[in-house]
């Protein structure tokens, strides 16, 4: 399997319903490294890296988000694996 790194930009309403928590819940269970932060503009990033099958369930994941969210628009690239994630973390401001 190959190994890629994926990042994801999610709009919406996004921050303020555990958006994070559950991203890394999900990135976690998918066995994917990487970082989701909320953005000063209210979208959520992401950054993760690992099986590309397995950042495809991620992307998946994110067009819906927990339940509370309500995503209206999301952005991504497909990128070269870079390795530089230790496991998967939330990053605050």
């Amino acid at each position: 399997m190959m190994q890629k790194r994926l990042t994801i930009r999610v709009s919406g309403k996004v921050q303020g319903v555990w958006f994070r928590a559950r991203t890394r819940e999900e990135a976690e269970k998918l066995e994917l490294s990487g970082s989701v932060w909320n953005n000063p503009d209210g979208s959520v990033g992401i950054v993760a890296e690992g099986e590309e099958e397995q950042l495809q369930k991620l992307l998946s994941w994110c067009r819906r988000g927990p339940s509370m969210a309500r995503v209206t628009d999301l952005s991504f690239d497909l990128q070269e694996y870079r390795g530089e994630f230790d496991g998967f973390t939330i990053a605050y401001a």
